[in-house]
């Protein structure tokens, strides 16, 4: 006997690495009789119906989300109002809406005025990501043990948010519900703060190669080398989200340039003992995180990823 699918129709509103990824997902678990996906880039769009990983593909996402279950949007933070505009209109009596943003009190600010009070907005967040971008990058297996973040609003259907649930469980992620607010925060020390911190760093390397002729690049470790994985990721995407998301990572940001200067007095003094702790229990950071299942412990940083 068939299984039915947790949704009839779902709708995906951005085909780059993670909306790609999104419908394959979707796609291997079998969750949607019909899957829709819409980008405005027509060369983007034209990309993903050759590879062919949804049902329909349509630029118009009003089109796409008409008569939709579950629509994803998949569209950096700075678009989702552009988008919920657009789609409102289409939008269907008991429809979840749902975006994949790395930052969540903005997205709830932006989308809750403009969509329509019979559809259920419940904001989420796979924790999950490469530094590619575009169709060709996505792969059903990013969310395959990683963690998805659900923060919904007060008084939130818990039908839906049930359903929801269950689709990103389906998906192979665990997930995790907790206030918008607190999601912001979180993401700004785990996630929005390092990247940064990379882009300062790759950044300050690219002014010092004019000097040192190409040494930077000839003889990167492995420590600037990861540096440049991490800054290599969409510009558009994180621009947005440190403008979404400016008073959690300006907060972070302080907290860092006081350890920061912490560390800076103790090389200067010649505290070994200091730096010795330190060193210490970032590595044992590092033991967790790869305990935990977040990361596995192969020296390249290179991955693999096959559906």
């Amino acid at each position: 006997m068939t299984k039915k699918p947790q949704f009839d129709r779902i709708a995906i509103i951005g085909a780059g690495l993670i909306g790609s990824s999104v419908a394959r997902a979707i796609v291997r678990a079998g969750a949607a009789g019909t899957l829709a996906v819409s980008d405005r880039d027509q060369d983007v769009l034209q990309e993903a119906r050759e590879i062919g990983f949804a049902d329909e593909f349509t630029a118009d996402a009003a089109e796409a989300a008409k008569d939709a279950d579950l629509v994803v949007i998949a569209v950096p933070v700075g678009a989702m109002a552009a988008v919920g505009d657009v789609i409102a209109p289409a939008l269907k009596e008991g429809a979840i809406v749902t975006d994949v943003g790395s930052v969540k009190e903005a997205v709830f600010k932006a989308l809750d005025p403009i969509l329509p009070k019979h559809v259920h907005l419940i904001p989420g967040h796979p924790v999950a990501g490469t530094e590619q971008s575009g169709p060709q990058a996505g792969f059903a297996s990013l969310f395959d043990g990683r963690w998805c973040i659900i923060t919904p609003p007060e008084g939130v259907n818990k039908g839906a948010l049930n359903k929801l649930t269950k689709l990103w469980e389906a998906m192979g992620s665990t997930v995790e519900i907790m206030t918008a607010p607190h999601h912001d925060l979180v993401l700004a020390i785990t996630s929005h703060v390092p990247h940064l911190i990379a882009y300062n760093i790759v950044g300050t390397a690219s002014d010092l190669e004019e000097v040192t002729r190409s040494e930077v690049i000839k003889y990167s470790a492995g420590g600037f080398r990861d540096f440049t994985r991490i800054a290599a990721s969409d510009p558009t995407m994180w621009r947005d989200v440190f403008l979404s998301n400016k008073d959690a990572v300006l907060e972070m940001l302080g907290r860092f340039s006081e350890d920061l200067t912490a560390l800076q007095r103790a090389i200067r003094w010649g505290d070994g003992d200091a730096l010795f702790d330190l060193f210490t229990r970032t590595r044992d950071i590092r033991r967790r995180i790869i305990d935990a299942g977040q990361d596995e412990e192969a020296a390249d940083f290179g991955r693999h990823h096959e559906d």
